[in-house]
């Protein structure tokens, strides 16, 4: 999910599915202004819990179409023959259970928007199915005969690498060059961070609103634990993040840093040697100097990524330069020489 806290003028009321004012959101924002209006086939890329649903929902505000429904479907929900039935429809006696006639999506669609999440997943023989619908904006319920015309705006998304799946033989290529014509990729939160804070008073407001509770202010010190979290599973980790986080405050009125419950997340190599750092021996181990290292890794890390450029791995680390640079002086006897070399070219 995304956010921009500009207040959406009476025709562009699609905009509030977008909430983010960083540059990538609004690089995201401008694209859908200008692919809404648009028939255009438009294909969604990006990690699970970017927000590739409430994109659908903007570009559908966005267009002619907005009078008119927009229907989701979740190609990984369904087995393969209930899924074409979900598509299509079927009569009554097409198959086993079918006691009825049901109309499919694409007709409940018909005049609006169809959203196809997670396309990549869909059963090749669907796939083929679904390629004529694209190609003809027809076709037959289970157990018909009878072809059925519809005007359906196509959005489908995926977390998946299309190109690899094709490569693999899991995916059609002529269907995907049907479904890219309009690809936009959607940013994972890491990329737009600057976000967090509206989001998170966004989600705060919208889980108190659903909980019929006032609404919680947050602490800066929570709102810099969530700014420097990776949050891997994106915009909706931080929702449910929000969500747990109002449940365990109680009564109080406002969050603080202990009511989020965030897993420690490092890279393979980082998690090897925090498990060294925190091997207790049996003799014990000396707290001041383990602290000293974890401390002096961070400060490693921070250095690496800014080049060396001591005020800006302040500014990453939420510190004061003089404050990082007395840690490095205290820290610098146990520094490895990659550390010692950045200092020396800092100074």
């Amino acid at each position: 999910m995304a956010f921009s806290q500009t207040v959406p003028t009476s025709e562009e009321q699609w905009r509030r599915y977008l909430v983010g004012r960083s540059p990538a959101m609004e690089k995201l924002v401008e694209k859908v202004r200008l692919i809404g209006p648009k028939k255009a086939t438009v294909l969604l890329v990006g990690e699970t819990g970017t927000g590739k649903e409430m994109t659908a929902r903007a570009i559908h505000g966005a267009s002619t179409r907005v009078q008119f429904p927009m229907v989701t479907v979740n190609c990984t929900a369904l087995p393969e023959a209930l899924l074409e039935a979900e598509l299509f429809g079927h009569v009554r006696g097409a198959f086993t259970g079918a006691v009825q006639s049901r109309m499919g999506r694409f007709e409940q669609a018909n005049n609006g928007t169809i959203f196809l999440d997670e396309i990549g997943d869909m059963p090749l023989d669907t796939q083929a199915k679904l390629l004529r619908v694209l190609q003809e904006r027809e076709f037959q319920r289970i157990g018909s005969s009878e072809t059925i015309h519809v005007d359906v705006r196509v959005i489908a998304a995926t977390n998946a690498n299309l190109p690899e799946k094709i490569a693999a033989g899991r995916f059609r290529e002529d269907l995907y060059y049907r479904l890219n014509v309009v690809p936009i990729a959607i940013p994972a939160l890491r990329d737009h961070a600057a976000d967090i804070p509206l989001l998170t008073h966004h989600f705060i407001e919208k889980v108190c609103r659903q909980e019929r509770l006032q609404v919680r202010e947050i602490s800066a010190e929570a709102l810099d634990l969530l700014a420097l979290y990776p949050w891997p599973g994106n915009v909706r980790q931080l929702e449910n993040a929000v969500e747990h986080a109002i449940a365990m405050s109680g009564e109080r009125p406002f969050l603080l840093p202990q009511d989020f419950t965030l897993p420690m997340l490092f890279p393979r190599d980082e998690q090897n040697e925090m498990d060294h750092f925190l091997e207790f021996p049996e003799n014990g181990l000396d707290f001041e100097q383990t602290v000293g290292r974890i401390e002096l890794r961070i400060l490693e890390e921070a250095l690496r990524r800014t080049g060396g450029n001591k005020t800006q791995a302040a500014d990453m680390l939420r510190l004061k330069r003089t404050t990082l640079t007395a840690k490095l002086r205290v820290l610098s006897r146990l520094g490895s020489p990659p550390l010692q070399s950045r200092m020396a070219s800092t100074r």
